[in-house]
C-alpha cells in the first residue's frame, strides 16, 4: 500500500439566499437557476462567466491586483499597513484575552495553517512564543487543553500537536510529552473501539480521527489502541453513503472527512462503500453556488470547502488502489474550478479573512478551512501524478496541503521523520480513565466540522 504520508444534486437554496446577493444578474431574469439551459449561468463549468455575465461583456481580465471582480487571496488578506498583521498579530494577542477561551490552541493552528498555505514566514519570536503557550496548555496526564489550567481534550490536542508540527523546530516537538500523549489516548479509548472526547465527555467520529492523526504524527500508534476502531467507524456509514456522528444519524460533512482520514490512517478506507460515498459527496458541491454544503438540504458554506473536498483526494487514492482504471490523472471527481470561484468570489472580506457566505462575517475558522479548500481545488495528485488547476493568475496559487492531516505535506513528512527516530512508548494499558481519573466539566474544547 502507498504511504499516505507521501501523498447530481438537484438541491439548491432559494433565490433569497445571501449568495444571490453577488449574482444581481438573477434578479432580472425569471428564469429559473434550476435549469441547466439558463444564459445566465448555464453551467457550473464555466465558473466566472457564467456567473458575472458582465465579466465577459467588458473582456475585464481576472488579473487579481486590477479586477474588483475577482480580488486575489492574496491582498484581501495583506493589504494593510502592518505587512500580515490580520493573522499575525493574534497569534499572540489572544493568548492574553480570554476570547474563545476553551479553543486557544485551535486559534494557533487555524492561524499557522492559513499563513502556511499563503506561504508567509513567521518570524522564529512568535513561533517560539506560541511553543510556550501550546506548553503551558498541556496536561500533566498527556494531551493537550483549550487554554492554560483546563481539562485535556482530543480537540484542543489534535490543533496543538498539527500547530506544533507546522512550527516543525526541534523546540515545537519536544513541547510534545508522547508517554504521557499515549497514556491520554488510552484513558479516552472504549470498549467498542470509538474514543470520547475528553474523561467523562461524548463519542463521536471526531474523536476516533483526532486520537489516529495525532498519533500517527507523533509515533505512538499500537495495534491494541486503535483495536475495533475500523468496525466503530464502519458502523457509522449510514444510507445516504455518507457518515455520521455516531451509527445511526444523518451524514455530515465533517464527521464524514474524520472518519474516512481515519480509516486512511489505519489503512482501512477500503472497507468502507466507496462508491455510495463518493457518491453522496459529489452531490453536495452545489450547483449554482459552486460551494459546497454540508449535509443534504443545506446552505452553501465556506468552511465545508475543506471538509467535502477535501474527501475527494482520500476517495481518489482509494479507487485507485481498488483498481478503477477510469480515474482522471490531473482531476479530482468535483468542480474544482467552480469552488475557486466560490471562495474567491462570495467568501472574502475586503478588509481580509474569509467566511461562511456573503452576509456573515469572517473568522479564523472559516480563514482557515476556506484556504484549505481552496488549497485542496487548486492541487492534484503528488510527485508522480501532479497537475495544477488555478483560476485567475499565479497569485491566487497556494501552497499544497495535506488532504489527511490539513497541513502542508513538507510539514507532515518532517515531523514523520522527527518521530520515526524515537520508540513508541509502552503503553500496557486498557480502554478507559485510569481508576483516579476525575470527568472533564461539560464545556467543550472542541472545535471542529458545523452545521
Amino acid at each position: 500500500r502507498p504511504s499516505i504520508h507521501s501523498f447530481t444534486s438537484p438541491i439548491c437554496p432559494s433565490i433569497h439566499s445571501p449568495v444571490q446577493s453577488v449574482h444581481p444578474s438573477i434578479h432580472q431574469s425569471n428564469l429559473s437557476i434550476h435549469s441547466f439551459t439558463n444564459p445566465i449561468c448555464p453551467s457550473i463549468h464555466s465558473p466566472i462567466q457564467s456567473v458575472h455575465p458582465f465579466i465577459h461583456q467588458s473582456n475585464l481580465s481576472i488579473h487579481p491586483f486590477t479586477n474588483p471582480i475577482c480580488p486575489s487571496i492574496h491582498p484581501s488578506i495583506y493589504q494593510s499597513n502592518l505587512s500580515i498583521h490580520p493573522l499575525t498579530n493574534p497569534i499572540l494577542s489572544f493568548i492574553h484575552q480570554s476570547c474563545l477561551d476553551a479553543s486557544r490552541p485551535w486559534l494557533c493552528f487555524w492561524i499557522l495553517h492559513s499563513l502556511e498555505l499563503l506561504e508567509e514566514s513567521i518570524p522564529s519570536a512568535i513561533t517560539s512564543e506560541v511553543c510556550q503557550f501550546l506548553d503551558l496548555c498541556q496536561s500533566p496526564t498527556g494531551g493537550f487543553a483549550g487554554g492554560p489550567g483546563q481539562h485535556a481534550h482530543l480537540a484542543p490536542t489534535y490543533a496543538a500537536v498539527n500547530a506544533l508540527c507546522i512550527i516543525g523546530t526541534e523546540e515545537a516537538y519536544n513541547v510534545i510529552n508522547r508517554e504521557k500523549l499515549l497514556d491520554f489516548l488510552w484513558s479516552l479509548k472504549q470498549p467498542n473501539g470509538s474514543f470520547v472526547m475528553h474523561i467523562g465527555g461524548e463519542v463521536d467520529v471526531r474523536s476516533a480521527y483526532c486520537a489516529a492523526s495525532v498519533a500517527s504524527l507523533t509515533n505512538i500508534m499500537t495495534p491494541a489502541l486503535f483495536e475495533d476502531t475500523t468496525n466503530w467507524i464502519l458502523s457509522c456509514q449510514n444510507w445516504e453513503g455518507g457518515l455520521s456522528g455516531v451509527p445511526g444519524l444523518e451524514a455530515h460533512g465533517g464527521y464524514t472527512f474524520c472518519g474516512t482520514a481515519a480509516l486512511v490512517i489505519l489503512g482501512k478506507e477500503h472497507m468502507l462503500d466507496l462508491k455510495a460515498l463518493l457518491r453522496w459527496v459529489i452531490s453536495r458541491q452545489m450547483r449554482f453556488e459552486g460551494g459546497f454544503q454540508g449535509r443534504c438540504n443545506k446552505l452553501v458554506d465556506g468552511c465545508y470547502s475543506f471538509w467535502q473536498a477535501g474527501l475527494l483526494p482520500l476517495l481518489h487514492r482509494a479507487l485507485f488502489n481498488d483498481g478503477e482504471s477510469e480515474l482522471s490523472r490531473q482531476r479530482w471527481m468535483f468542480d474544482q474550478l467552480a469552488l475557486q470561484e466560490y471562495i474567491l468570489l462570495c467568501c472574502q472580506n475586503p478588509t481580509g479573512g474569509l467566511l461562511d457566505k456573503p452576509g456573515k462575517s469572517r473568522d479564523f475558522y472559516h480563514t482557515c478551512y476556506c484556504l484549505s479548500g481552496l488549497s485542496i481545488a487548486q492541487h492534484f495528485g503528488n510527485v508522480e501524478h501532479y497537475h495544477e488547476v488555478i483560476l485567475g493568475t499565479e497569485e491566487n496559487r497556494l501552497a499544497p496541503t495535506h488532504p489527511v492531516y490539513n497541513i502542508c505535506p513538507d510539514k507532515v513528512a518532517k515531523a514523520v521523520q522527527h518521530f520515526r527516530q524515537l520508540s513508541v512508548p509502552d503503553a500496557s494499558r486498557q480502554a478507559g480513565p485510569p481508576a483516579d481519573a476525575e470527568p472533564s466539566e461539560p464545556a467543550s474544547a472542541a472545535a471542529g466540522p458545523q452545521s
